[in-house]
């Protein structure tokens, strides 16, 4: 499973605005690796820069200090639709004869091909494959005075998941979906506004978080200030795979701080699925704190058992065939001297496809592991998620096509125990209610009739027309 977009906006007279939000995606590189972009304005027209590759790959000192201004907007890709090429980077600059506008988007839109089609119809053209470039096009010809009026005439024909950072040249505008699928916060820094996916972002650098921003609520900030309007819903779906997995263990969503709720999942992995062992682990990063809750849970006592190579997978120099072939070795390297010998419990944070777990068990077994336990933060994950996660398509989630004690002996492992629907929603401390827990009970927010091809709009022709 893959992280979502990272973005980030902050409103900032008198502050280096391109230097924050650098450093804002660099907090937020672990929602999404294969590009990175940032938007500014002095008040007089966009400035852009953006490349594939990480953050600190796409800018360099020189770029940030050609980027002034007292607005800007920032985005980290991972793609859920349109390719990983340099043509879909955002943030997206879109523009007609009487706005100017850059957004980036964290979501997806279940929609996007027939508004797409809509609007190429009209003379709209568009040069990536991005969902994100059908909803700045759909605002660019929504009527109204103002972009606030223009997003809220969009809103309702957006269906699916998009939290927003917009920039105009005198307005940063962050929009999070009626259901507030993906997260979204507001913070201060100096007399200055920031908004980002994650409140980590605003602790490293040194801004104040304020609050969430509400599903639909459109927050405005301009020369006047902040103003908040909202377009209220009965029914909220923020995804559950935030507290699991996606967002950072430091951030705090709904008033939670992950890396506590990440604890009490392992503690009560703890009390539904005892074991006897000798030492418990978190397969790094995403388990660790549960493997703490599960160690402190049951009294048995916490190792790193797996030490992880932090940079792999984030270089363009692929391995050759032998490397390829040690396959999950290079990212993790077991603690033999420690492990030898031992029962282990291998907490970790889910399985998707259930590839990469049996060569973590394999890899702890050659290195001694007497027994390998695998307890599970997330329960069988049998759907594949339309919102904004290119988690996997039905068939190939291994719960969707095993037992338990079918993916147990798959994997390896010597049991498998996987937290419970109701365990999860107990640790995480919060109303089931307000949650999109689809990929493990199929009951999606808003009606999904058929799996979206990722690529849909690549396939679509493409005009060179002049937006209307």
């Amino acid at each position: 499973m893959r992280e979502s977009c990272g973005i980030f906006g902050v409103y900032a007279l008198g502050v280096d605005v391109a230097r924050l939000t650098f450093f804002g995606l660099f907090a937020l590189q672990h929602r999404g690796q294969e590009s990175a972009g940032i938007a500014v304005t002095e008040g007089n027209g966009l400035n852009i820069r953006a490349n594939m590759g990480l953050v600190s790959q796409v800018f360099t000192e020189n770029h940030l200090a050609q980027l002034k201004g007292h607005i800007a907007i920032g985005h980290n890709r991972y793609s859920t639709m349109g390719s990983s090429k340099r043509a879909n980077i955002q943030p997206i600059l879109v523009k007609s004869e009487e706005l100017t506008l850059a957004l980036a988007h964290n979501g997806n839109i279940l929609n996007a091909k027939p508004l797409h089609d809509e609007l190429r119809e009209a003379g709209y053209s568009f040069h990536t494959s991005t969902d994100s470039e059908v909803i700045a096009n759909l605002i660019l010809g929504s009527p109204g005075r103002s972009c606030k009026e223009k997003i809220e005439y969009a809103m309702p024909r957006l269906q699916g998941a998009y939290s927003l950072v917009i920039m105009t040249e005198d307005e940063l505008i962050g929009v999070r979906d009626p259901l507030g699928v993906r997260p979204l916060c507001l913070g201060t820094i100096d007399s200055g506004w920031v908004i980002a996916s994650e409140s980590c972002a605003l602790d490293h650098i040194g801004a104040q978080f304020c609050r969430d921003i509400e599903p639909g609520e459109i927050v405005v900030i301009n020369q006047s200030g902040l103003k908040t309007f909202q377009r209220k819903s009965d029914k909220k779906a923020l995804c559950i795979f935030e507290y699991i997995y996606f967002a950072r263990p430091d951030s705090i969503i709904q008033g939670k701080l992950l890396y506590q709720a990440r604890q009490a999942m392992g503690s009560i992995l703890a009390q539904e699925h005892p074991v006897d062992a000798d030492l418990v682990m978190g397969v790094p990063d995403s388990a660790t704190a549960a493997g703490i809750g599960y160690s402190n849970s049951s009294g048995i006592p916490y190792c790193e058992g797996l030490l992880k190579n932090r940079y792999v997978g984030r270089t363009f120099i692929e391995p050759d065939q032998r490397l390829r072939e040690l396959g999950v070795q290079l990212k993790f390297n077991p603690l033999s001297r420690i492990i030898a010998g031992k029962k282990l419990v291998v907490v970790d944070d889910s399985i998707v496809r259930g590839t990469t777990t049996p060569h973590v068990v394999s890899l702890l077994r050659n290195a001694g592991a007497k027994e390998v336990h695998l307890r599970i933060c997330a329960p069988p994950i049998r759907h594949p998620c339309f919102l904004g996660v290119d988690m996997a398509s039905q068939w190939e989630l291994i719960a969707a096509r095993k037992t338990i004690p079918e993916t147990r002996d798959y994997l390896g492992a010597d049991s498998l125990g996987y937290l419970s629907l109701e365990g999860l929603i107990h640790a995480v401390d919060l109303p089931k209610e307000i949650f999109c827990m689809a990929c493990f009970t199929g009951d999606y927010p808003i009606p999904v009739q058929m799996a979206m091809d990722k690529l849909a709009l690549e396939t679509s022709p493409q005009k060179e027309l002049v937006a209307g």
